[in-house]
């Protein structure tokens, strides 16, 4: 393409398989002989505890037919010999952290795009690491070598074509979507495979005879916003590859809400255990909260009953917060006022509309002494954080009737701390 000089040059990096990739290299780094990624093998919860969804997948699992988000007995059925690992999010998160951390040698502007995702503008810098591609390669082998894992690198001249470009192929490739190869390279694909485009935008699609990415971009502008609204629009500037946004620098993940949900070993039929549960998918909640420097304004509960029937219930709050007391509260008080007495098979814990925590100012709503509680919240997360989630639990959960789900916690009448301390 000549100099890149007047041009803008992006690049994406997504984590092969990352959930499975980090596990891999963690169990690796622990001993284990068996590497995860080489076998038929998935990331996901427990049949047992009655919440086995497969979260990530390895190739060789790939090839049975198992598919991420499908129940682990199903996968189970087409792999009777299929490894299933827990999920370990605080490895995902410092395996994260570690790849945003070598990124920053070479990119002045990175956006974390999510956990295992990120855009980097290039522009301007091959005077010091060499032309585009050379440099993609030059990272994404440093990052196999020093980190154990493998990255695809998608370049372009924006982020759509950018990100576009790293799915074309897996695993551990790099590869070029210009404006002037859209054509060659993104037009003859599947529609559904288009950055935004979902299921249901999809079968949308399909039933107006769209079935490519080049048969959109070539689509009538008005029967699309017509058919999908504004959404019509945005979608043909993406097929066409029309994209302006900007990198925008940042290290955490950005996130318009964070949850936590578990489905129970046993039907829960009284508050005293839901309490004890819902109290410690917030502590979880909280810790990720602090964790990311937001503090949010929304809170909401989420039920499932045994007869596989859900319904949710939030509510604004006057003060942004992120103590897991504050929140543990209203969680409470939406539960009791949404629950129906019916048995519970599965509880959710969700808090919206974040900002910053750096500027929240008290409110004459706010109750006990705020600052204390903040303190007692940041420090136990420094104790889990070094010595591990169950260096600190509530007396609360000592009757053993209710495990701690991971998470940090926040002060309540007892605190037992373990003898590492």
């Amino acid at each position: 393409m000549g100099s890149y000089a007047d041009k803008r040059v992006i690049m994406h990096i997504d984590v092969n398989s990352a959930y499975l990739s980090w596990q891999a290299v963690y169990e690796l780094q622990q001993g284990s002989s068996l590497d995860l990624r080489e076998v038929a093998s998935v990331v996901g919860g427990s049949i047992a505890d009655r919440h086995g969804i497969v979260l990530a997948k390895s190739i060789p699992a790939k090839k049975y037919g198992i598919n991420t988000g499908e129940v682990i007995w199903q996968a189970k059925q087409k792999c009777p010999e299929l490894v299933v690992v827990p999920p370990n999010y605080q490895l995902y998160m410092k395996a994260s952290n570690g790849l945003y951390q070598l990124l920053q040698e070479y990119f002045p502007a990175i956006q974390r795009f999510s956990v295992d995702e990120f855009f980097l503008d290039y522009t301007g810098m091959e005077v010091h690491f060499g032309e585009p591609l050379e440099a993609a390669h030059v990272i994404k082998d440093r990052i196999k070598r020093e980190m154990g894992f493998t990255v695809n690198v998608g370049i372009s001249s924006n982020k759509l074509l950018a990100k576009m470009a790293g799915e074309l192929r897996k695993p551990d490739l790099v590869h070029t979507l210009w404006p002037h190869e859209v054509k060659e390279k993104m037009w003859p694909l599947p529609v559904g495979e288009l950055f935004m485009v979902g299921r249901k935008t999809e079968r949308k699609l399909k039933a107006l005879n769209i079935h490519t990415i080049g048969e959109l971009a070539t689509a009538d502008t008005n029967l699309l916003k017509f058919k999908l609204k504004s959404f019509g629009n945005l979608i043909w500037c993406y097929a066409n590859g029309i994209e302006e946004s900007q990198v925008v620098n940042g290290s955490h993940v950005p996130m318009k809400g964070i949850g936590n949900s578990t489905t129970i070993r046993f039907d829960v039929a009284d508050k005293k255990t839901a309490y004890k549960i819902l109290l410690s998918l917030t502590e979880s909640v909280g810790a990720r909260l602090r964790e990311a420097g937001c503090c949010c304004s929304v809170i909401s509960v989420s039920i499932r009953n045994s007869e596989l029937q859900t319904y949710s219930h939030q509510r604004k709050i006057y003060s942004p917060t992120n103590i897991t007391n504050t929140i543990y509260k209203t969680i409470k008080a939406l539960f009791d006022e949404c629950w129906q007495g019916e048995k519970i098979r599965h509880l959710g814990v969700r808090v919206s509309d974040l900002c910053s925590d750096e500027c929240i100012q008290a409110s004459i709503f706010d109750e006990g002494n705020l600052e204390k509680s903040r303190s007692l919240d940041n420090t136990i997360d420094t104790i889990r954080e070094r010595y591990g989630k169950h260096s600190v639990i509530r007396g609360i959960f000592t009757d053993g009737e209710v495990s701690p789900i991971s998470g940090g916690v926040g002060n309540d009448d007892y605190l037992m701390m373990s003898s590492i301390l």
